[in-house]
């Protein structure tokens, strides 16, 4: 209550402006405060400021507004579409990358961008706009950091959800992590791959990738072209294997060294229902762009590798050189040069060595000036080509390339196909057999041309090709752009 002179509210403002000035001044201490207050009532206003006026005149000075502290913090669950000059404090999950764009209604380009933070009871994304993008670099925002959002407005999302858009006057700022504020740490909401029961967004996920490592290619919600990174993360004990999609990522941004084994922590996914048709039915993590993949041991280094080529397709148009090479322990790579920084002429049969771009599971990436390739003349004990034929009937689905001396026993056949898409691609398939049995061979696209000037009862050897699962459930062989089919005489 206020007494008869209402001093007591006066006391009670003036000691949380002082605690204001030292949140956000940290260089200033109390006692150089007090000198502050001292100095302009002796300088400006002698006889007619009392310590909160000159309070005031100093807070103006150092460019610190009382503004926002008489307006209440809110709950991320209590924020509603509408509402207007908001503020919050969250913790960062995720930062997305900047976006540009052009207005529809002036053609005029403009940025954006998306951060997403939570507190101990939700979570919500926050959009930055134009000037707000570079907010995380110039303040050194990183995920896991306490924020404090002001004079936002929530607006809808596309999804329906509350999300703030900061413009405008508009501010995100540090929050000294000592005021936890009782939101937990990015370690204290990490979770495991045994405890994901259902769908449920912006995780923390500990498990270990169980799978090689791969990256797609696909059309997103926008119609634009992009990537995805699909590996299974499974358990300690290995008894729970979850299939795992990073959408829209930038290959510059995954690690130099991804494979099987490594211990990882996902930072700002989700948990959904799974696909059958894809995988075991069982809960699916999906990430995006905002995604963060830590390692929990050491990241594993970058070594060089010792090669033998053991199949490359020369029709290859694209700007790489895709080769399918061994090790010593006969340990498979697919190895991606590029043909643009790299002169080199590789032979069947070649040893290499390399320093690689990138590791991702069991695909080596030769694609940069501090990456390196050469043709080496030493006989290193690794398994030739000829050395790894298999039979027909000893060929399964697997991640493994498989080598076949065959006999053609249909003439080839080659249609077109319309894909999702609109494309419109060459499919070629015939029959091969050995002494063991009989298979089905099938090349789309580019390597379709490797089947079509066969004909019935040539040998031919088959390197590196797939075996996959056909439509009826039948294994089959696939070319790949490594693969290379060669007459026998």
């Amino acid at each position: 209550m206020l007494n008869k002179t209402g001093q007591k509210d006066l006391v009670l403002d003036y000691n949380k402006m002082i605690e204001t000035i030292l949140e956000e001044k940290e260089e200033i201490t109390f006692e150089k405060l007090r000198d502050m207050i001292e100095e302009k009532k002796r300088k400006v206003g002698a006889g007619y400021l009392t310590d909160q006026g000159a309070l005031f005149l100093v807070a103006a000075d150092l460019g610190v507004s009382f503004d926002k502290t008489n307006r209440p913090e809110n709950s991320i669950k209590d924020l509603f579409v509408g509402a207007r000059d908001i503020t919050t404090i969250g913790r960062v999950i995720s930062i997305h990358p900047i976006r540009s764009f052009l207005k529809r209604d002036s053609n005029q380009e403009t940025k954006n961008r998306i951060i997403v933070v939570y507190d101990k009871d939700s979570s919500i994304k926050i959009k930055l706009w134009d000037e707000f993008v570079n907010i995380p670099e110039q303040s050194g925002i990183a995920v896991g950091d306490l924020v404090k959002i002001s004079k936002g407005q929530v607006k809808s999302g596309m999804d329906g959800k509350p999300i703030i858009n900061l413009s405008g006057s508009g501010t995100i700022e540090h929050v000294p992590e000592e005021k936890k504020h009782n939101i937990p740490t990015i370690e204290e909401i990490t979770t495991t791959i045994d405890t994901l029961a259902g769908p449920k967004e912006n995780l923390v996920v500990l498990g270990t990738i169980n799978t090689d490592p791969r990256i797609s290619e696909f059309t997103n919600i926008r119609g634009e072209h992009s990537k995805s990174l699909q590996f299974e993360t499974t358990n300690d004990s290995n008894s729970r294997q979850i299939r795992t999609i990073i959408w829209n990522i930038n290959e510059e941004n995954i690690p130099k060294t991804l494979t099987t084994n490594q211990k990882i922590k996902l930072i700002g996914v989700k948990a959904k229902e799974g696909n059958p048709n894809y995988g075991n039915g069982d809960i699916e993590i999906h990430g995006d762009e905002g995604t963060t993949i830590d390692f929990i041991d050491s990241e594993k280094t970058v070594d060089s590798y010792m090669l033998r080529i053991i199949s490359f397709n020369e029709y290859n148009n694209e700007d790489k050189i895709n080769c399918i090479a061994v090790d010593e322990n006969e340990k498979y790579y697919l190895v991606n040069i590029n043909k643009n920084l790299f002169d080199i002429e590789i032979n069947p049969d070649d040893i290499i060595e390399c320093f690689p771009t990138r590791i991702l599971g069991n695909t080596i990436e030769i694609s940069s000036q501090d990456s390196y390739i050469q043709v080496i003349n030493e006989d290193k004990n690794i398994p030739l080509s000829s050395s790894l034929d298999t039979k027909i009937k000893n060929i399964e689905v697997s991640n493994r390339p498989f080598f076949i001396e065959a006999i053609i026993l249909q003439s080839p056949n080659t249609m077109d196909i319309n894909t999702k898409s609109g494309e419109t691609i060459p499919v070629t398939d015939t029959i091969v057999g050995d002494d063991t049995g009989e298979i089905r061979l099938v090349a789309w696209r580019e390597t379709s041309r490797e089947l079509r000037n066969l004909n019935i009862g040539e040998r031919i050897m088959i390197k590196a090709v797939a075996a996959t699962t056909s439509r009826e459930g039948k294994t089959e062989l696939t070319l790949k752009p490594y693969s290379s089919i060669t007459k026998i005489s």
